[in-house]
């Protein structure tokens, strides 16, 4: 193997050999601790150091690094503390996680790396939108970002590409091609010859580098790496390597050839280095020696002080505070100055008031900028704000929601426009395995509001009618709120936006253009978490939310029901006090909601009253939802899907008892 180090100093040589070195003698140790039962699991990077290290080494220290479970020398080469390496790996509480997750699975901003999780794909989408705050704010920085050959067949590997190539995002794609995907190999993957070969569909530059010398890797990627600093664009590189052990240890290798263990094994990355920096007197055998009783003094020195931390400890206060990123609210009251809206008009200023509040909020989102959104919420916007805060996106909603949390890891506010709600399924991944669990993983905010144009009544079918909020109250992370009225559409949306935490905003179609409202002329904000009784009364609580608001007071004047109507607005957190407080007074409760019954809001809020109101109450509660199919298209048949005719016929019900 030949090692270009003609125009390197001895110095730099020593210190790529020693970062080589670090990570194999801890894996080493590693491996000997998993047999002895002292870490539960372990992904081996065994053999391909070279690339870990080199493509760290490459970068400045403050440019982000999203490393996966075999890149341990990305840790290393960043000079995290040994010992919270190894708390990590154990579960301890000085780990990253707190004992919530394992190995590689977690971020630190201290060191401007951002973990793996499991679901591969999301990774390169995140990459993007940190690429993308360092281009909006115009620092010349570069991000790179790692994935195995298998996680190239992902669909947000191809989205997330597609869409730096076409944003012009400073990013290196760093794919470390090592022969196989768990078991499967690249043959049964893939059929073009190359991975590089794919960034000739973007337009993208590629290059094939040997993922086994320190030195191209290293050379080639600082070159690349300062190039998209000055010329920002993304580069596919594609690392030449292999994995000499498992997937996982459980994995084992039987799967492989011996020959082809046999050939890699010669081409191993720190052996040829060592063997090379010898012949050319930079290195000898007592040198190698004393850095590796460094290296091991050191590793043992950390994994005592690992050892001796006590485990974890369960305390639910504190599992459930660490949910949500801390936020104190400011209510910013509304002004005495109104103006009649439509509900769609109350969104969009809302939107339009709180990019004037945030000069680092950004809005992506498909046909969002000259077009201004399939419901012209963002006309204008573009005049008003530039098409760098509000851009049009291809049809990739994964990506780009991950681009969003990406936006939020570098420092930047994010609102994504899901065109229709039920669109949000091919980006669901992300939202309920990325955004909603960071901050209790690691730590780490997803400062993004997903706006979510939702619900049926506009004749509009099975593809763009659905009310699909309960696919979401059921994920612990993510906030949820869904306004029925102008003034709410337009207070809660810009305290969604000031929330630092991910919220699903859900708009229904139906009343953009039909509900309209006094709302306050100035910049204001609403309680996230607090419902509102629109009306009070005696005989019974009413509970309800969106559309179901208005068919409650429609249905309770035709009945001239002396009704509590509680307006729910936020699903999570749920107004729980304002619930039971309602019910205790009334003695009955009837629960509506627009989506089909089963698993839906009104299910939870149901065992809420029957956990803390039972005693209080006077008759069984009922729920009312529309019926257990898709929606429908015809209006005959969406009249009958939806629960109007049936709620009134059950409130009437609940009153005779």
């Amino acid at each position: 193997m030949f090692f270009a180090t003609e125009n390197l100093e001895k110095e730099q040589c020593l210190y790529l050999y020693r970062s080589m070195l670090k990570p194999r003698l801890i894996e080493e140790k590693m491996l000997i601790l998993l047999r002895q039962g002292k870490i539960s699991k372990w992904f081996s990077g065994i053999g391909q150091e070279a690339i870990s290290v080199g493509v760290t080494a490459a970068l400045q220290k403050h440019e982000y690094i999203l490393p996966m479970h075999r890149n341990l020398g990305v840790f290393t080469t960043r000079e995290i503390p040994l010992y919270r390496l190894f708390a990590q790996w154990q579960g301890k509480a000085s780990g990253f996680t707190k004992g919530r997750d394992r190995s590689f699975h977690f971020g630190t901003q201290l060191y401007k790396i951002v973990g793996m999780i499991s679901h591969l794909g999301p990774q390169f989408g995140v990459a993007d939108g940190i690429a993308l705050a360092n281009k909006l704010r115009k620092q010349p920085l570069a991000t790179a970002v790692f994935t195995g050959d298998g996680g190239t067949s992902e669909g947000d590997f191809h989205e997330a590409l597609n869409i730096a190539a076409v944003w012009n995002l400073p990013v290196l794609f760093c794919v470390e091609n090592n022969g196989y995907g768990l078991s499967t190999p690249i043959a049964e993957q893939f059929a073009c010859k190359n991975l590089a070969d794919k960034g000739v569909g973007y337009g993208m530059e590629a290059h094939i580098i040997d993922g086994n010398n320190i030195i191209d890797v290293f050379t080639q990627v600082s070159a690349l790496a300062e190039s998209i600093r000055k010329d920002p664009r993304p580069i596919l590189l594609e690392f030449k390597t292999f994995r000499m052990r498992g997937h996982e240890e459980a994995s084992g290798t039987k799967y492989v050839p011996e020959e082809l263990m046999e050939i890699w094994a010669a081409k191993d990355p720190i052996q040829n280095f060592e063997n090379h920096l010898i012949e050319k007197g930079i290195l000898d055998q007592e040198t190698i020696s004393n850095e590796k009783k460094v290296i091991k003094k050191q590793i043992n020195e950390h994994l005592d002080i690992a050892f001796r931390e006590e485990p974890v400890g369960f305390d639910a206060l504190h599992e459930l505070e660490d949910v949500f990123a801390p936020y104190e609210q400011e209510i910013i009251s509304p002004s005495e100055s109104k103006e009649k809206l439509r509900f769609v008009d109350a969104v969009r200023e809302g939107l339009y008031q709180s990019m004037q509040q945030h000069p680092d909020l950004v809005i992506m989102g498909q046909d969002v900028a000259e077009y201004g959104g399939v419901f012209k919420i963002t006309e204008g916007f573009v005049e008003a704000f530039g098409k760098e805060r509000v851009r049009n996106t291809p049809i990739c909603e994964s990506a780009i929601v991950s681009a969003a949390m990406g936006l939020s890891i570098n420092k930047m506010k994010a609102v994504m426009e899901m065109q229709f709600a039920d669109f949000v399924s091919t980006g669901f991944n992300p939202i309920v395995n990325y955004l909603a669990k960071s901050h209790y993983r690691w730590g780490e905010k997803a400062d993004v509001v997903i706006r979510m144009p939702c619900g049926a009544g506009v004749g509009a079918g099975p593809f763009h009618s659905q009310t699909n909020e309960a696919w979401f109250t059921k994920t612990p992370g993510l906030k949820v709120i869904y306004p029925a009225f102008a003034l709410d559409a337009k207070g809660l949306l810009t305290a969604a936006i000031n929330d630092p935490n991910p919220v699903l905003f859900f708009e229904h179609k139906a009343l953009y253009r039909s509900q309209y409202q006094q709302v306050p002329v100035d910049y204001f904000t609403l309680p996230i978490g607090k419902a509102n009784l629109l009306q009070q009364g005696e005989d019974v609580s009413i509970i309800t939310y969106g559309a179901g608001v208005h068919w409650a007071l429609e249905i309770a004047e035709q009945l001239n029901v002396d009704a509590d109507i509680l307006d729910l607005r936020t699903l999570i957190p749920l107004d729980k006090e304002a619930i039971v407080q309602s019910v205790k007074k009334t003695g009955k409760a009837i629960i509506l909601q627009e989506d089909s019954l089963f698993g839906g809001i009104a299910s939870d809020v149901s065992s809420l009253l029957m956990e803390e109101a039972f005693m209080y109450l006077d008759a069984a509660v009922r729920r009312v939802g529309s019926l257990e199919t898709p929606i429908p298209f015809a209006p005959a048949l969406e009249a009958g899907y939806l629960p109007k005719k049936r709620f009134k016929k059950a409130l009437e019900e609940l009153l005779a008892y």
